[in-house]
């Protein structure tokens, strides 16, 4: 294979809305030749599985991802976040049946007597 060749085809990145309200998805990657092409490879797939409102073909090489440092950087900064996590609410069930046992149960409130009105 030529140089040319080798260029000719370039990665894309397919996603799609299934309806106005629904999140956009990551579906597929795809090689064509251009923009076009690659927006139509990817609705022609649509058009054979699903129904969706919209498809969009994004050029790979334009979509910026995190590098491993940047990922390690990130994951360091929330490190200190574990006010956020549910494990610190384990005590609630312990008030939970403390404030259980202190409420009035069916045999004692039917067992109060009405007070007559005079």
């Amino acid at each position: 294979m030529g140089t040319n060749e080798t260029n000719f085809y370039q990665e894309y990145e397919v996603f799609s809305k299934r309806s106005a309200k629904a999140p956009v998805q990551h579906q597929f990657s795809l090689l064509a030749p251009n923009e076009e092409m690659a927006l139509i490879m990817a609705q022609e797939n649509f058009m054979r599985r699903e129904d969706v409102l919209d498809v969009w073909v994004v050029k790979k090489s334009h979509i910026r991802a995190m590098t491993s440092e940047e990922r390690q950087n990130w994951t360091k900064r929330l490190d200190n976040k574990d006010y956020r996590t549910t494990k610190g609410y384990g005590y609630l069930r312990k008030k939970w049946r403390e404030k259980e046992q202190g409420m009035l149960d069916e045999k004692e409130i039917l067992s109060w007597k009405e007070v007559k009105k005079s």
